[in-house]
């Protein structure tokens, strides 16, 4: 395990890697920038990790390429809200790119990093709010997650193989949160192999912390994710 500094305290940063196109989505464009209740995608997502008080800063990871953020996100702006064009061809070179930002912006090896996706736009504060509480004084870290309720089975040639014991299955979503000393070797040595930060962290040996969440928080991927995302971002504002 990484030692830490005693008495030292902690900051929190997210990091939210935004430099992929969204293939499976369907759209004709980046699907961070589908209009979503009248908004980009992933200005629902940026308002809502704004609105949580113990963040110290949100970075979000674009393609160098990208020259559409300013102009979708207006909103995303002041002291605790940064941009990089560093992202990578994958999500773990886009995150590790993300990390070595934040140091540059001064984060240290004890502060904590809250990775989430930028197509997860239902995110509520109060949720990350939860995961940092049952984290702070984890050793760890660990991801806002929910237990599989389905039926799961394995399949081979469009047909069922078996069917997966589903207890203690858990399915994972974002936030998830380690700190910068921990996820950046884990990252390093796990590479594009990593399906996500938690997996990374897995492979060094530890054991993230999962902190119950909502259905809602589902990550929009598929074209039929998008109508319900607006049908729920819509009911919310009344």
């Amino acid at each position: 395990m990484t030692s830490y500094s005693v008495g030292v305290q902690p900051r929190c940063f997210a990091l939210v890697p935004a430099a992929g196109v969204g293939s499976r989505s369907g759209a004709s464009q980046p699907k961070q920038y589908v209009p979503l209740a009248g908004r980009a995608l992933m200005a629902h997502t940026l308002d809502a990790l704004q609105a949580v008080p113990g963040l110290d800063a949100t970075l979000v990871v674009l393609s160098p390429e990208d020259d559409q953020f300013e102009q979708a996100v207006p909103g995303f702006a002041g002291e605790r809200a940064w941009v990089a064009r560093c992202g990578g061809a994958s999500r773990a070179e886009s995150v590790a790119n993300g990390l070595l930002e934040l140091q540059a912006r001064g984060a240290q090896p004890h502060d904590w990093v809250l990775v989430h996706d930028a197509a997860r736009c239902l995110l509520q504060p109060q949720w990350v709010q939860a995961l940092m509480a049952a984290c702070a004084d984890d050793e760890v870290g660990g991801l806002l997650a929910l237990p599989v309720a389905d039926t799961l089975k394995d399949e081979q040639d469009g047909r069922v193989l078996a069917t997966v014991d589903r207890r203690g299955k858990w399915a994972a979503q974002t936030p998830q949160m380690f700190r910068l000393g921990l996820l950046q070797p884990a990252l390093r040595q796990v590479g594009d192999a990593a399906t996500d930060e938690a997996s990374a962290v897995e492979a060094l040996g530890h054991r993230p912390r999962l902190v119950a969440a909502s259905m809602e928080n589902f990550k929009v991927t598929y074209p039929a994710d998008f109508e319900l995302a607006e049908r729920l971002l819509r009911s919310r504002a009344g």
